[in-house]
């Protein structure tokens, strides 16, 4: 038996997932750790904690593989989070932790590239949207607020790069997760000039950019000993998280978008070659050089959830602990008591800022529209039509710029649940498919590890191993309420903008 292992780094978690030489789910391992938000603003992660991470992710997985004579572990491939930036000496010292992309506090000099013209002219030959999550901003932010750590600096790499550095000592970044740097020009496929002079950051001091097929062998004997591999096993570089989230529910078609909604989320379709809004509101990420991922992505998905749980419905949380249940499920029960449209209750849900579609990392959230009749239930239930409300602004953008939406994939968290399923199919009148596979990044890395070692021909292999659990056709009875409510959720998302500014500095001054 040949083995590949998937791994999907993610912001608050390490997921490794065995899959067999059928592409089938063996088992799995998952290992989170913290996001350190110290002082406002602030979403950083541990080096030596992810690695850690991996590393026993990893162990558990082939441990329980229980391989026997003549199997092996053909390759292990990665899915990662995206926009992380490390700094580090020339020794390979780190200098920083982990600035991931949920980190906010170059607000300022993004405010000033988009200001003086320079982020335009930039943003159309990178494909990333001037905003604080890309490296770019974070680089302008460290050379102006940590000249110390910006004049040390030799190498810059992401968390994957790290890793692939510290287990194989190389200096490699695919064009995938290169794309969503803001340095990266994705038609020539290489840095930027522009966006290297607006930093002051050289060529050497970036990673070679290699294609997602690119694999290192070799690794550190101390490390793969640990895991249980031999240190000449394939490790492919693999692509983002959001490319591998449309090529892993085989949303690769014309007019078939996948939406993912975890922790945050995104909505993406694929096209044959990088597209440009001339607007500047929609990215375009590199899957590899024939296939470009165009969408938005959403800072506030899963956790505004999350964030309700926590601060509304702690009762039903510490019910469904004594129960073994999912608070989820409770909760979800509860709103869907409530009909479409929350009775005129609307939920903007910008808890942690914005990027798609507003592109404000200022942006707060708020309810509008509270009455004496409105409870815990109605607050909940707009909640989550709040987060699918800034999904669909952000689809109307990109039709815009690759046309009109067919059909829509979905994956993350938010994929479990029946009540949001049916409320995505309703905003969008879009029949929302869930595939049979939850572990899609996985499955993606796997399918590309298997491109890269000569196993299939091309990406549409996946198409074989992709199901359809489920199909959610739109619900007539519930078009009027939110064909209703959408203007009025896009125009005032437009009017608060002007006063999102001076309440997240308030906030800045005042915080604790």
């Amino acid at each position: 038996m040949e083995y590949m292992i998937g791994v999907d780094l993610g912001t608050t978690s390490t997921k490794a997932v065995l899959f067999d030489d059928k592409n089938q789910v063996v088992t799995s391992a998952n290992k989170g750790y913290p996001l350190y938000r110290d002082v406002p603003d602030m979403a950083e992660e541990d080096l030596n904690e992810i690695f850690d991470a991996l590393i026993e992710a990893l162990t558990d997985v082939v441990r329980a593989a229980d391989l026997k004579e003549g199997d092996k572990i053909a390759a292990v491939s990665f899915s990662s989070a995206m926009h992380s930036l490390i700094a580090f000496d020339k020794n390979w010292k780190p200098l920083t932790r982990v600035i991931t992309w949920a980190d906010t506090r170059a607000v300022k000099y993004t405010e000033e590239l988009k200001s003086n013209g320079l982020g335009a002219q930039i943003y159309k030959k990178t494909g990333t949207p001037i905003h604080p999550m890309a490296p770019l901003s974070k680089l302008l932010w460290l050379k102006e607020e940590h000249h110390d750590v910006y004049e040390n600096a030799a190498h810059y790499l992401g968390i994957k790069e790290y890793l692939f550095h510290r287990l194989f000592g190389s200096n490699k970044m695919d064009i995938s997760i290169a794309s969503g740097t803001g340095l990266f020009n994705i038609f020539n496929l290489d840095w930027d000039e522009q966006a290297l002079a607006v930093t002051g950051v050289t060529k050497s001091q970036l990673p070679q950019p290699v294609e997602p097929y690119e694999y290192e062998t070799n690794m550190v004997a101390e490390y793969a000993a640990v895991i249980g591999i031999p240190v000449d096993t394939p490790f492919v570089y693999g692509a983002g998280d959001g490319p591998l989230s449309n090529l892993g529910v085989n949303a690769v078609k014309p007019g078939v978008a996948a939406i993912t909604i975890g922790t945050s989320g995104a909505i993406r379709v694929v096209a044959d070659e990088p597209v440009i809004d001339p607007k500047g509101r929609t990215f375009t990420y590199a899957l590899d050089k024939d296939h470009w991922v165009v969408g938005g992505p959403v800072n506030n998905g899963g956790d505004v959830f999350r964030w309700a749980r926590d601060n509304m419905f702690d009762a039903e949380k510490s019910t469904a602990a004594l129960l073994g249940e999912d608070a989820y499920d409770l909760m979800t029960e509860i709103a869907s008591r409530i009909p479409a449209g929350s009775e005129g209750l609307i939920f903007h849900p910008y808890l942690g800022g914005e990027r798609a579609p507003i592109w404000d990392a200022n942006a707060r959230g708020s309810f509008f529209g509270l009455n004496h009749s409105h409870t815990r239930a109605h607050m909940l239930r707009s909640v989550l039509e709040g987060i699918t409300f800034n999904v669909y602004m952000v689809s109307l953008a990109l039709e815009e710029v690759v046309g009109g939406l067919k059909s829509i994939q979905a994956t993350g968290g938010f994929a479990r649940s029946p009540l949001w399923r049916q409320m995505f199919a309703d905003i969008f009148e879009q029949p929302v498919t869930v595939p049979e596979a939850f572990e899609s990044g996985s499955l993606a890395a796997v399918i590309v590890a298997q491109k890269a070692l000569g196993k299939i021909d091309d990406l549409y292999e996946i198409e074989k191993y992709v199901g359809a659990s489920n199909t959610y056709q739109p619900d007539p009875e519930n078009f009027e309420a939110y064909r209703e409510l959408a203007p009025i959720f896009i125009r005032l998302s437009r009017q608060l903008q002007t006063e999102y500014e001076n309440i997240a500095n308030y906030q800045r001054k005042h915080s604790k």
